[in-house]
């Protein structure tokens, strides 16, 4: 029987031909889809390595360059601590669930292994306030004060490409500067994971580098509260008046980072909203223009159905033939474009974001997808050309 249904596929490749082409373009849509929502799923299940419940972010917005003062800090500090809402104080260079990033260029102490690592200054109090977890060594503390290098936490992904099989606490690297190495970085502590754009953020290699008041030249801008839970939000206001009674001259932007997280996620969709939306207009064009051209086949082939008929083939046989037959054309469809895309994940040319799990669960809900569409599509035809009388069909010759 399959043996029977390619041969009379081949014997019209020409008008099949056409229908392939739609089906392969209609599975080649469905897949970008499907990876980029499971490339996004597969992301909101990795940990973000902090919290954002009951946290507040705080970005100062100075009228001049915020000075790098630690009477100012530690004053902003104390002032917020006194409220009691308030249960931990931090700073940090920029607040997660942000769009901010800063990145540089870093290498190991003999030049080797450059690579670009995204980077956070933070004091010592924020990964108490951002309820962080070690994996291995400490956390940076005032026992480090007057050390020779950077004190930094560095993430998993980052420890395991340049210190594989050995401890990463000690290990130290520089930054590649274009002149000569720049700061140098001792390692004290690594954290699994760490992605300050939250659920949806590829992982990168991280690090995040001690700031102290009063030391160097950069401000941090940004203040991380973590607020005793059930604090209302009518707490905003309080927080603002008590701010502007400890530095009357600048204006705050407060953000709570349950509000931030939804916006952060809602922008981080928008892409996918976008694509599914045109995927949805193509699959609706692909599945008129399959029915289309079935319904002109079937028409077509109304005395090769008649003939069928009269040398004895039932209805069910019609129907099952014609199904048959569109199935087949998928699956030669879905084949060529399963030879094509299984290119990339060979290739790496997407990287991590086109993984082989990503891959074949894409490759699985769009051959569902296409076999459904032709389907339905091969419904009515199937049904038109079954319920046919032999005496009908053969009128035709």
């Amino acid at each position: 029987m399959l043996r029977h249904l390619l041969k009379l596929i081949w014997r019209r490749k020409s008008r099949n031909m056409m229908l392939s082409l739609e089906i392969l373009l209609a599975f080649l849509v469905v897949f970008a889809i499907a990876a980029f929502g499971l490339r996004y799923w597969q992301l909101y299940q990795m940990p973000t390595g902090h919290r954002w419940q009951n946290q507040w972010t705080v970005n100062i917005r100075a009228a001049q360059d915020l000075p790098n003062d630690a009477a100012i800090f530690d004053h902003l500090k104390r002032g917020l601590q006194d409220l009691p809402e308030i249960e931990s104080v931090a700073f940090s260079s920029f607040g997660t669930y942000e769009l901010s990033r800063w990145t540089g260029d870093y290498r190991l102490p003999d030049g080797s292994q450059q690579l670009t690592l995204d980077s956070l200054r933070v004091s010592d109090d924020y990964f108490s306030t951002m309820g962080m977890t070690l994996a291995r060594g400490r956390f940076f503390s005032s026992m480090d004060d007057g050390a020779d290098a950077v004190p930094v936490v560095i993430n998993r992904r980052l420890a395991d490409k340049w210190f594989p099989g050995k401890e990463a606490i000690g290990q130290t690297y520089v930054e590649k500067t274009r002149e000569r190495d720049g700061e140098r970085y001792r390692v004290v502590g690594v954290v699994e994971h760490f992605r300050s754009h939250g659920e949806l953020m590829d992982p990168v290699y991280f690090m995040l580098q001690r700031w102290v008041p009063g030391v160097g030249k950069e401000a941090a801008p940004s203040i991380m509260l973590k607020l005793r839970p059930g604090t209302p939000r009518t707490f905003e206001a309080r927080l603002n008046a008590r701010l502007k009674q400890i530095r009357g001259d600048w204006n705050y932007v407060i953000t709570p980072q349950a509000d931030a997280r939804a916006s952060m996620l809602k922008a981080q969709t928008i892409p996918l909203v976008i694509l599914a939306v045109i995927a949805a207009f193509l699959l609706v064009v692909v599945a008129f223009g399959l029915f289309g051209v079935l319904w002109q086949n079937t028409t077509r082939r109304i005395p090769e159905i008649g003939l069928r008929r009269a040398l004895g083939a039932d209805a069910g046989a019609i129907y099952r033939q014609i199904i048959s037959e569109q199935f087949l054309l998928s699956s030669g469809a879905i084949m060529v474009a399963l030879v094509l895309l299984v290119q990339l994940p060979l290739t790496g040319v997407f990287g991590e974001a086109l993984n082989w799990m990503v891959f074949i669960g894409a490759a699985l809900l769009s051959a569902t997808v296409i076999y459904l569409l032709s389907l339905l599509c091969s419904l009515y035809p199937g049904w038109r050309a079954a319920r046919l009388s032999p005496t009908e069909a053969l009128h035709y010759e």
